[in-house]
């Protein structure tokens, strides 16, 4: 009995410290998600108040054109105006391998409800300033792109709920279609109340090794809510940061307050050390068929592939699991040994 005893408290002991590895596990990736360390902000990549350093001059650090109105308090990239389009631009190429970008911005307007468009773009591409027809910049884009779309195009895509935030990674050969709301080359997204919301509204975007991570804080919560995750992203370095919006027939204020660049301090293998990041493809290995690209109910995607942390916790269940089968059997043997010596 005592010996069976022993081994329930080990067992218990066991599953304790899992779960605390569980928790911990969890923790620290949450943690180290958007940990906004100041030593590792960006200055010359990043947009802040009161906007020094933004113009046309040769030392300029963010360039803008359209109807992009810089004042002190915002960026308003378009006014609550039909057909006008602006963006703004970081004219230092970023030469960072893992980074993540915070963007505090703010969509408004004085239209109800589905009358208002068309939405902010968040971009880091081979070219910039060049103005076109996909939320105020260039079709056929070399590089990345986040859409916060504000107005549904596409009537019979119900099955999601606008504002919606989509990814899209191009290397220059795919056109991105408005009337189906960009849904055939998009590689996840999710559904975000992020238009006239009477607190602030951030996103942000994390690129580390191979993996790109969107997540979005709207709900005044100050906690990150994850909406993208997709692996075998492939992004070159020496692109360039931006942000670009565009009105329509309906319209909407679109302000960015700041974009924070951060770098991640992340170790690579040889290997990658020395390969030429300048010369990489965007591209993706990874790309769901669209007809997966469908909502479920808590605004995420199936088919998502499996960050870290979930692969990590899949694997100490298991290993849990074997644990506790083979103590489980260990206990049944010792007992039906004792019972075979009663009858000897």
């Amino acid at each position: 009995m005592k010996k069976r005893t022993h081994i329930c408290c080990k067992m218990r002991v066991f599953g304790g410290f899992a779960c605390l590895l569980v928790v911990a596990a969890f923790g620290a990736v949450k943690g180290d998600i958007t940990d906004g360390n100041p030593e590792h902000l960006k200055r010359e990549h990043s947009l802040m108040k009161p906007y020094q350093g933004v113009g046309s001059s040769p030392s300029s650090q963010w360039d803008f054109s359209g109807s992009t109105l810089v004042s002190t308090s915002y960026v308003r990239l378009t006014p609550d105006e039909r057909s006008k389009q602006g963006s703004i631009w970081n004219t230092v190429p970023c030469y960072l391998k893992d980074w993540e970008m915070h963007i505090h911005f703010k969509i408004h307007g004085l239209g109800k409800k589905n009358l208002h468009g068309d939405g902010i773009a968040l971009w880091y591409t081979k070219e910039r300033l060049n103005p076109g027809s996909v939320f105020g910049n260039q079709d056929k884009f070399v590089g990345l792109s986040i859409f916060l779309d504000t107005f549904r195009n596409d009537l019979q895509g119900m099955d999601r709920s606008f504002p919606f935030i989509s990814a899209m990674v191009n290397n220059g050969s795919v056109s991105y279609d408005h009337g189906k709301d960009g849904r055939a080359s998009e590689l996840g997204g999710c559904s975000a109340e992020i238009r006239n919301r009477e607190f602030d509204t951030y996103l942000a975007i994390r690129y580390s090794k191979g993996r790109l991570t969107v997540m979005m804080d709207v709900d005044d919560k100050n906690e990150w809510k994850e909406c993208i995750d997709v692996g075998g992203v492939r992004l070159p370095t020496g692109y360039f940061f931006g942000a670009s919006a565009a009105t329509g027939d309906l319209s909407d204020n679109h302000d960015i307050i700041s974009m924070k660049l951060y770098q991640l301090m992340v170790e690579h293998t040889p290997e990658e050390e020395n390969l030429d990041w300048t010369k990489i493809e965007p591209s993706v290995s990874l790309l769901k068929s669209p007809k997966d690209n469908i909502d479920d109910p808590t605004g995420n995607f199936r088919s998502t592939p499996l960050t870290g942390w979930k692969v990590f916790l899949l694997l100490l269940c298991a290993l849990l699991g074997i644990v506790v089968c083979g103590v489980v059997g260990a206990v049944v043997f010792q007992q039906r040994q004792e019972r075979n010596k009663r009858f000897y």
